[in-house]
């Protein structure tokens, strides 16, 4: 059963942990602006001189995620520790795919993910030799069945998503996110390399958290929790996220089980 820490705050565990893993999207901000508490924690666990990552699971480069939190008002001292999935994705791509033809599936907002490699991006799906998936496109933010027909023909070719989530609010507003049109592919029989929680990998490129004692905090239940079950990390889910209406309806341990996850902790929004 999860503890709440509505009354209590995060100080009254805070030093049982070594290592924090913060989710950004839901928990540091709405995609609008910044949730004061949840900066107030960020400065309390700096003044502790613990460890902490703003683990996001935005399809862009470290650098870029980093000016959209200045944008907002974020610290510098605290934004460095910024580490994205797309980071996890750039690191990859650079690695292994980087003198391949691509297809881009996403808004012009994230090119600066393959700045690198631009001129390798294919306007012409036949002659891509993968997908990279960073969202949605503008004209179909909305509308899945628009990529099924895309995906149709092209099943061979192997999909790189840079956003595991599904769905993310932006302010009031639910917008699909890259792992929507991911799905959709993988259903049609396609193969998709995923970066981004609860995947691994991005975890540990993050930073070193070995044989340390880590929390990992979020408001997804899908990658946030999941990703800190896979880990054997304890888990604070922010209830005040994406997940708020169901866990209204029934409950975060019922919620949490039918997503199949395991939460330690819970607080309806991210303090001290």
């Amino acid at each position: 059963m999860a503890k709440n820490l509505d009354k209590e705050g995060l100080s009254s565990i805070a030093d049982n942990y070594q290592l924090f893993y913060i989710d950004l999207w839901g928990v540091v901000h709405n995609g609008i602006k910044l949730h004061d508490e949840a900066i107030k924690v960020l400065q309390e666990i700096n003044k502790k001189s613990k460890d902490y990552v703003l683990l996001t699971n935005a399809p862009r480069p470290n650098s870029t995620v980093k000016s959209f939190l200045e944008k907002l008002g974020m610290e510098k001292e605290v934004r460095e520790h910024v580490f994205s999935s797309g980071q996890a994705a750039l690191n990859y791509l650079k690695k292994n795919l980087i003198d391949k033809f691509f297809f881009h599936i996403g808004p012009p907002r994230d090119f600066d993910l393959f700045n690198d490699f631009k001129k390798m991006k294919s306007d012409n799906i036949k002659n891509s030799e993968y997908f990279l998936c960073t969202g949605l496109f503008d004209d179909y933010d909305k509308d899945l069945k628009y990529y099924k027909k895309l995906f149709e023909d092209n099943l061979k070719k192997k999909m790189i998503c840079t956003n595991p989530d599904l769905i993310v609010d932006r302010g009031n507003v639910r917008e699909l996110c890259a792992g929507s049109v991911a799905m959709v592919f993988e259903k049609m029989g396609g193969e998709v390399v995923y970066f981004g929680k609860p995947y691994p990998e991005v975890y540990h490129q993050a930073t070193n958290n070995k044989n340390k004692k880590v929390l990992s905090i979020g408001d997804n239940l899908n990658t946030d929790i999941k990703g800190a079950n896979l880990l054997n990390f304890d888990s604070l889910i922010i209830s005040n996220g994406i997940h708020k209406n169901e866990i209204k309806e029934k409950g975060i341990d019922e919620t949490s089980k039918s997503y199949e996850t395991i939460c330690n902790y819970i607080q309806s929004e991210l303090r001290w």
